[in-house]
């Protein structure tokens, strides 16, 4: 049991830096929320897995409040994003 948990950490840890990657190298804002959407996306992951292999239920509630914040972050950074002038990652120039 230990090396499966062992393999599914680093297996989403991995994933994790990649999205991380991403969300520091993306050539737009809107990639770069995306992966900041995936990153918190596989942190839930890695919450939930750690409960159920360490037989603790009450991190799965942990891992869902995590999700339910994960997801109106999101929302809310899109919606500021839409609304506001935001400088273009290809051109650095204020939108018109």
């Amino acid at each position: 049991m230990i090396s499966l948990f062992f393999v599914v950490n680093v297996a989403v840890l991995v994933t994790m830096g990649i999205a991380l990657s991403r969300a520091m190298l993306g050539p737009t804002r809107f990639d770069r929320i995306l992966a900041v959407n995936m990153f918190g996306t596989k942190t839930v992951l890695l919450i939930a897995v750690y409960g159920f292999l360490t037989n603790r239920p009450e991190f799965l509630d942990l891992a869902l409040v995590y999700a339910l914040i994960n997801f109106i972050g999101v929302i809310a950074v899109l919606k500021f994003s839409a609304y506001t002038a935001m400088t273009d990652a290809e051109t650095d120039e204020v939108p018109r």
